[in-house]
C-alpha cells in the first residue's frame, strides 16, 4: 500500500509563505503523475501544480510566479514552496501521485489570513 505523507500546513498572514511537502513511500522515479491539489471549503478539488516524471513543473494561472513545485529523487518527496500568499488560497492542500493507479494523501490545512 503506497502512503503519502503532506506535512507543512499551517496558518499565515497575506503575503506570507508556507513550504509543503509530500513524503511517498513508493518511489518517484518512474512516476506517471505527481501534483498538489487544493480543496476549498464547498469547492471541488482543483489542480494548483504538477510536475512530469521528467521534471517539468505545470502551473495553475493563479499561482504561476508565485509557487514553485519541485521535487528529491532521493528522498521520495515532492515540495510545494508556496509565496505570496493571498486568503482565497485557504484550503486542504492534497498531494496525487500515480503509478497506473491514482494514491491521495491525507491532506494538509492552509490558512491565509487577510
Amino acid at each position: 500500500q503506497v502512503q503519502l505523507v503532506e506535512s507543512g500546513g499551517g496558518l499565515v498572514q497575506a503575503g506570507g509563505s508556507l513550504r509543503l511537502s509530500c513524503a511517498s513511500s513508493k518511489s518517484i522515479l518512474s512516476i506517471d503523475a505527481l501534483g498538489w491539489y487544493r480543496q476549498a471549503p464547498g469547492n471541488q478539488r482543483e489542480l494548483v501544480a504538477a510536475i512530469t516524471s521528467e521534471g517539468t513543473p505545470n502551473y495553475a494561472d493563479s499561482v504561476k510566479d508565485r509557487f514553485i513545485i519541485s521535487r528529491n529523487l532521493a528522498k521520495n518527496t515532492v515540495y510545494l514552496q508556496m509565496n505570496s500568499l493571498k486568503p482565497e488560497e485557504t484550503g486542504v492542500y492534497y498531494c496525487r501521485a500515480e503509478w497506473g493507479r491514482t494514491y491521495w494523501g491525507q491532506g494538509t490545512q492552509v490558512t491565509v489570513s487577510s
